[in-house]
């Protein structure tokens, strides 16, 4: 991946190929990340794995080097796994309770629909928020940052609001575009997260060991 870090570092102006050449990292790193996280129980750690990469860079401007980012992976291989089948459980039962709701299969009708909704909603937010704490881990350490989120969620209720809106979308947009840019969108994702997770400072976080 290129970096960005020449630009800025001597004040010059970004122009067009430096867009290009942000859009082709993230696109290149969603691929990275689904591909790594194809066996499900290692989604957790590709996704902090990314998210890691992505704070690098907004930190700092480039990319971290392909061996670091490899090393993070594997450290949180093993340790991410429950994140990841727990993380496939609730997505599971809620797109479950939301399908029986819209076919009617179960009562509530509309309202149980929309409160389910909101609360899926809640809690993609809330994940996505935790993934970008994660990344400030050196992307592990996936309860402390569960706590973090929590109370930065509860201090800071519309930015809260504002990375619900960004993970719904993105599922959103997975579910109408072509399947083969769904990887591509992933990367998108963890940037947007960012953009909007941003406005505050995140703590820097010591590396796994």
């Amino acid at each position: 991946m290129a970096s960005r870090a020449e630009s800025t570092d001597t004040g010059e102006r970004r122009d067009w190929r430096d867009v290009v050449r942000d859009a082709a990292d993230l696109a290149l790193l969603g691929i990275l990340l689904t591909l790594a996280a194809a066996p499900l129980v290692t989604a957790a750690a590709a996704v902090g794995t990314a998210s890691a990469a992505v704070h690098d860079w907004t930190r700092t401007g480039s990319w971290p080097p392909a061996g670091a980012t490899l090393r993070r992976f594997g450290r949180s291989m093993l340790p991410s796994v429950p994140v990841s089948l727990l993380a496939l459980a609730v997505a599971g039962l809620l797109a479950a309770d939301l399908a029986a709701l819209a076919t009617g299969r179960v009562p509530g009708g509309p309202p149980a629909l929309l409160v389910t909704a909101l609360v899926a909603a809640g809690l993609a937010g809330y994940a996505g928020l935790v993934v970008v704490e994660v990344g400030g881990n050196g992307g592990g350490r996936w309860r402390t940052a569960a706590r973090s989120a929590a109370r930065a969620c509860l201090d800071a209720p519309a930015r809260w609001a504002a990375l619900a809106g960004v993970t719904t979308l993105a599922g959103l947009l997975a579910a109408l575009v072509t399947p083969v840019a769904v990887p591509i969108l992933a990367g998108y994702t963890v940037a947007a997260l960012y953009a909007v997770a941003g406005r505050r400072p995140v703590p820097a976080h010591p590396e796994l060991p």
